[in-house]
């Protein structure tokens, strides 16, 4: 076509597996003068506590805070913008909110142990996260979604007390951002964002708690924190931008293929969109699409800069190499915009979420679907899954010897002790070895 957006490519051209890689490749967000700054507001906190988070919260969010109290909002008002919002926005917040909890519940681990012959006790016990602190990016972007996403997974494993940090740009507070908060059940919220919002999390202040773990999105001051801090804390992720890959057969309507590759492109000019299909008139008629429906986009300028470098429409020679080659890319949003979707689950090896049919947009995952909407990216999908309870509960192995089954266990262990120089391991496991007149 004459006037091309978005790279075309096929998996016959010779160079294709090395300008796929090309196209794939993003480099994690953050630099070493990030890294620098980030370093720097870390320690200042850690040492200085609420002083310093007032500081940079005068500096980086251009309000003054009157003392560190004034940083936290009230449950009072919290519970004002869920009333106080508009009758359509809360009623589809708790519709979301409720097909959430209900997926979520399903994810619930149990304790469970069982014992053996002699008497000795095995097992597992299942324990909730304290206390978590869940960012929530601020100022004039809504992200109500994130909140339930992030929180009720954390509510519904049983987490005491879940702190959101928000920041709020000269003193712009979200009235969204707070509904979806009160539908979540988030306990405190403290109007701070930046790294300070994370050192905060991660360290405590005179008035910030310290948490157990660190959830939810932020920009690249964020995430080089939440490195930072790992190991002082838990997170869930470092994410990269967000991306979705569509299969598609040919058969579903071009200008749904385009919106879906759309529906990422927005957030930003490195969100990715990939569309695989095996017939080129298909590409030809989506890539058309997107040029007839871009300009009336609100993020036109976004999407146009996302796809023009990192989107592709990709040429395959079946379903089967698309599938394949689905799997080498791991994807965040897998689309399978074809007949019989379920039937090819088989043969997914690596994907976030994976969404079934032609009637299955992405962007209802995002919503209201139920299941978590924040993935692994950048290929982590490999290695990684989706956030859920699992996520905010804890394992303990249980061990509980009778004496019999100490005995015996002990024979086994005095010898492997012995065996790597550890005498003590190995006389404290003997010291249970039973004599003839025990037995």
């Amino acid at each position: 076509m004459a006037d091309t957006l978005i790279k075309r490519m096929s998996t016959a051209d010779a160079d294709f597996d090395v300008a796929l890689t090309k196209l794939l490749d993003w480099e994690s967000a953050s630099n070493p003068t990030v890294g620098d700054v980030v370093a720097g507001v870390l320690a200042k906190v850690r040492a200085e506590g609420d002083a310093a988070v007032l500081e940079f919260t005068q500096r980086f969010d251009a309000w003054q805070p009157e003392n560190a109290a004034a940083l936290e909002i009230p449950s009072s008002r919290i519970q004002a913008a869920l009333d106080n919002i508009d009758a359509d926005v809360r009623t589809a917040l708790e519709t979301a909110a409720e097909r959430i909890r209900a997926y979520h519940l399903h994810q619930r681990q149990e304790s469970w142990s069982y014992r053996e012959a002699d008497g000795t006790l095995l097992g597992q016990q299942i324990t909730a996260l304290e206390r978590v602190g869940l960012y929530v990016p601020g100022g004039k972007a809504t992200y109500p979604s994130s909140v339930l996403m992030n929180a009720i997974p954390a509510k519904v494993a049983g987490v005491d007390e879940l702190i959101m940090v928000s920041p709020t740009p000269k003193g712009f507070v979200n009235e969204m951002v707070l509904a979806a908060a009160a539908i979540a059940g988030v306990d405190r919220i403290f109007t701070i964002g930046g790294a300070q919002a994370i050192a905060a999390l991660a360290h405590g202040t005179e008035s910030i708690p310290k948490v157990d773990k660190i959830v939810g999105p932020g920009n690249i001051f964020v995430a080089t924190a939440k490195r930072q801090v790992f190991g002082s804390v838990g997170l869930d992720m470092i994410a990269g931008p967000s991306e979705i890959l569509v299969i598609c057969d040919g058969k579903t309507d071009p200008d749904w293929i385009a919106m879906d590759l759309f529906s990422q492109a927005e957030h930003d000019e490195d969100a990715q969109s990939i569309l695989l299909s095996p017939d080129a008139e298909f590409l030809d008629r989506v890539e058309a699409s997107i040029l007839r429906l871009l300009p009336d986009l609100e993020r036109a300028d976004i999407v146009r800069r996302s796809l023009s470098g990192r989107g592709a429409l990709v040429l395959v020679k079946d379903i089967d190499e698309a599938l394949a080659l689905s799997n080498r890319i791991a994807p965040e949003h897998l689309e399978l915009s074809v007949d019989n979707a379920e039937q090819l689950l088989p043969k997914i090896r690596h994907a976030g979420a994976i969404f079934m049919g032609r009637y299955t947009p992405e962007a209802l995952g995002d919503y209201c679907a139920g299941p978590n909407h924040v993935l692994p990216t950048s290929g982590t999908a490999r290695f990684s899954s989706p956030l859920g309870v699992y996520d905010f509960q804890k394992r303990s192995s249980l061990i509980g010897c009778s004496a019999t089954g100490a005995s015996e266990l002990a024979k086994v262990a005095s010898v492997l002790a012995r065996g790597e120089s550890l005498t003590a391991h190995a006389r404290s496991a003997e010291y249970r070895l039973l004599g003839e007149d025990d037995e």
